[in-house]
This record gives structure tokens, C-alpha cells and sequence, in this order.
């Protein structure tokens, strides 16, 4: 019997090659379950599944606490530098419907760092993947997470400065998933900090989906 005061998310990541998607999971799921490394190259090879410590108290839903758990998939660099986009595709392709074939997918986040403009073709391949991977409701259940957002303050940028002058094809990308980005920044802030503040925008997008999900066969 399921449990109504405990919450399961279920998050993929995707994202460029050293675009940060281990090491945002890793936050997300508050351990070190994705190996995280700067390389010349792609680090991830394969989807890997974390699932977090149970948040006690996380929030509140129709007036109880409710306890959340997040479990993430962590996915290869699309594109990749040693595998071919036709088997990362399918990689990732048979891991969601493995892990989330039947509990269904809250949220995709397309990782992309802050201080690399949005802009060509390497950058619009991932949003590809996920247009093909997640079918035509795809803007309904994704979100862009900004790493490094920590170079917008340095460069003396505010958010909505940068988001105003981000290039046509981030500006388009915004407005097709309405509006749904978060910022994580690493200078000043504790990891649990971090944590907390991109696990409560995520619950906000997701409790405007009306904890919809998204199932794969």
C-alpha cells in the first residue's frame, strides 16, 4: 500500500559532455554515487540509477509533512567523444524504460552550464534526445539546470540580465517548456544548501504538473 505522507521523484539528467550532470546528481541525491571528474573527454559511458536518504519533513502536502525521496538517472554525454549518438540514444532509451517504465518520469533536466553560450548544433542535440525520448508532451516535463552559475555573478550578471540577453535559441527553448530553469551555484553555499534550494524548484515544477509522470514502454 503506498504510503501518502512519503514522496518518490524520479529525475534524468541530460546534457553536453563536461555540461556537469554527475556532479548536479550527485547534489540532487546528496552523496557521491555518480563518479565526477573533469576530463578532456566524456566521463559517463553508461545510465546508472541514484536513489537518495529519505528527506523527513521535506514539505507539507494537504496539510501533513510529507517525506521525500529522489531518485535520479544519470546519462553519457550527448554527443559523446568515444560513443556514437545512435548508441547513447539507445542507452539511454532502454534505462528509462527500465527504471521508469512503470513509476514514470517527473522531470528531465537538461544540464547546461552557464558560462558556455547556448547556441549551434552541439548544444540544441541533447534537447533532440529528449524531444525523441519523451514524445510530443516533452516541454511538460522538462527543466534546464544552469551549472556554474557562480560565473554569471563573477561576470556581473544577474539572472534575469543574463536569461535577457541569452541567444534566440535558449530564449525559444525557455519559452516552449514555460519557463522552467534553475540556477545552481557552488561558490558560498553548502551542498545541503544547494540541495534544498533545487529540490524545492523542482517540487514547484512538478506540483504545477500536478505530479503528473511520464511512462515508457
Amino acid at each position: 500500500m503506498t504510503d501518502p505522507n512519503k514522496v518518490i521523484i524520479n529525475l534524468a539528467l541530460f546534457g553536453m559532455t563536461q555540461s556537469g550532470k554527475s556532479s548536479a546528481g550527485n547534489i540532487l541525491l546528496g552523496s557521491t554515487d555518480f563518479h565526477s571528474s573533469f576530463a578532456p573527454c566524456s566521463v559517463t559511458t553508461c545510465c546508472s540509477l541514484g536513489r537518495s536518504c529519505y528527506l523527513h519533513s521535506f514539505m507539507r502536502r494537504r496539510g501533513r509533512e510529507v517525506t521525500l525521496q529522489v531518485q535520479v538517472l544519470d546519462t553519457p554525454g550527448y554527443p559523446h567523444s568515444r560513443l556514437s549518438k545512435k548508441h547513447v540514444k539507445q542507452e539511454v532509451k532502454e534505462a528509462l524504460a527500465h527504471h521508469f517504465g512503470q513509476e514514470g518520469l517527473h522531470l528531465a533536466l537538461l544540464v547546461q552550464r552557464a558560462d558556455v553560450p547556448f547556441c549551434g548544433q552541439e548544444v540544441t542535440d541533447p534537447v533532440q534526445m529528449i524531444q525523441e525520448l519523451l514524445g510530443h508532451a516533452w516541454m511538460n516535463y522538462t527543466a534546464i539546470l544552469f551549472t556554474h552559475a557562480e560565473k554569471i555573478e563573477e561576470a556581473g550578471f544577474t539572472e534575469d540580465k543574463y536569461l535577457y540577453e541569452a541567444s534566440d535559441t535558449l530564449t525559444t527553448l525557455l519559452n516552449s517548456i514555460q519557463h522552467k530553469y534553475i540556477f545552481q551555484y557552488k561558490k558560498g553555499k553548502s551542498l545541503n544548501e544547494q540541495r534544498m534550494k533545487i529540490l524545492e524548484r523542482i517540487m514547484e515544477f512538478i506540483n504545477k504538473n500536478c505530479y503528473q509522470v511520464l511512462t515508457f514502454k
